[in-house]
């Protein structure tokens, strides 16, 4: 006799069954796009909406499709060719270009490495109390000991987890008192300023938005991929391309659009308060969260410092593996997370330096703050060129075979290389 329960249950096992298959095929996209909002690019949104209010909303609707083609150039370069950005660089482009681009990468992500350690030591600071330089250092170690020992497969897993924390600042928005109507028309209504202050903050948006760290690592996590599924490069089996280039399309469309949605979460909450109660100046991201307690509450506050956390234990790995991957790539050594250490000694090395030299710019004497100014503006020499790089690999046949980037992807690249580009020249116009 059948069992009349028995339709219900797969009834109920088909969502699940169909969300878990959906969430399966997110990876290297959700984490590149949830790292993009680190410490440092906290900082940053909250400087914005302390400042400006809403005048600067609109930039990220013309920021998100420009994001998502770039990082969807990268990610395609990693899967077609199997081979990340500077291996490529390495295979078809003179070795002064990719030199250059690898130390300059180097440069910025020791610098941004400092910034975001430094912002969660202080965050833990304000919850807890203590030696914030003393808590830098452990967040620096406790990130490297993570990627030494866990494999590929559960630090990708670790790493998915850890977006939940943006959420935090979905909850700081809901109770920061947002006045709706306005801050959705300034979506697309833009409120200009023609001074150096407010063009100084739309060129530092972009910077923290579209940043080359980002390229390395969605580009290496396909390789990662790749390899863990024992799959070949698309190039050379063009036939499974149609779905693998539709899931990385999606693994990045949603995770540029999680970035985006967070990083105007942060600049609502501090324009809605902050920015409603005068103050104007806010230069680093525990700055932010301190000075929302008064104003939004104590739950603002609690839930702004442990996302400045939270998002620093993602953002660290990806900028110290960004660079691991860079600089394997650039000696032709083997390199990845799923290695043992023994077995890839210079990607763990890498790791491991970039992260514990950065943990110890405060110990130095040398200003946080400042440091990330001029990781701004290394990120901002780096950018424009090695996009344009970018966009030369993912048109050239000997590189992606008969999957060079189609043409209406092609525009949108090339329209992200040129934004970024005049950003650069507007930066350095205004800073020197």
């Amino acid at each position: 006799m059948p069992d009349p329960h028995a339709t219900d249950v797969q009834s109920d096992e088909r969502p699940k069954s169909a969300l878990k298959g959906f969430l399966a095929r997110l990876g290297p996209g959700l984490i590149t796009g949830a790292a993009d909002d680190d410490p440092s690019g906290i900082g940053t949104h909250s400087q914005v909406g302390a400042e400006f209010g809403y005048g600067l909303a609109w930039t990220f609707v013309l920021t998100f499709p420009l994001m998502v083609a770039i990082q969807q150039v990268a990610a395609e370069i990693g899967r077609v060719t199997g081979a990340g950005i500077a291996r490529n660089l390495r295979r078809h482009y003179p070795r002064p270009v990719l030199w250059a681009m690898v130390s300059l990468l180097l440069i910025a992500n020791i610098i941004n490495l400092g910034a975001d350690l430094s912002a969660m030591g202080a965050a833990l600071q304000l919850l807890t109390g203590g030696n914030a330089g003393l808590y830098t250092l452990l967040f620096g170690i406790v990130c490297v000991v993570l990627e030494v020992v866990l494999s590929y497969a559960r630090y990708s897993s670790v790493l998915k987890w850890t977006t939940l924390s943006l959420f935090t600042y979905v909850a700081v928005v809901m109770v920061a008192g947002v006045p709706w109507g306005h801050a959705l028309r300034s979506l697309v209504v833009p409120e200009i300023q023609l001074n150096a202050a407010y063009a100084t903050a739309f060129v530092a948006i972009l910077g923290t938005t579209i940043s080359p760290y980002l390229f390395f690592w969605q580009a290496g996590q396909e390789v990662e991929e790749e390899h863990r599924r024992h799959a070949k490069p698309l190039c050379i089996t063009p036939r499974e391309a149609g779905p693998e280039i539709a899931r990385i399309r999606l693994d990045t469309l949603i995770g540029m659009a999680f970035s985006t949605i967070v990083s105007l979460a942060i600049v609502f909450a501090t324009a809605a308060t902050l920015n409603a109660h005068g103050i104007r100046d806010i230069t680093t991201s525990s700055q932010a969260a301190e000075a929302l307690r008064p104003i939004a509450g104590q739950f603002a506050f609690l839930m702004f410092a442990l996302g400045i956390i939270g998002t620093g234990l993602l953002a660290v790995p990806v900028l110290a593996g960004s660079a691991a991957y860079a600089v394997t790539e650039m000696l032709g050594v083997p390199g990845s997370l799923d290695a043992k250490p023994l077995d890839a000694r210079i990607f763990y090395a890498t790791i491991a330096i970039t992260t514990l030299v950065g943990s110890s710019i405060n110990a130095v004497g040398i200003d946080p703050v400042r440091a990330l100014y001029w990781a701004a503006v290394v990120n901002g020499v780096l950018a424009a060129p090695l996009m344009v790089m970018m966009m030369l690999i993912v048109r050239n046949r000997r590189a992606m075979g008969r999957l060079t980037l189609p043409i209406g992807s092609t525009i949108l690249g090339w329209s992200a290389t040129f934004v970024m580009a005049a950003a650069t020249v507007i930066f350095f116009a205004f800073a020197l």
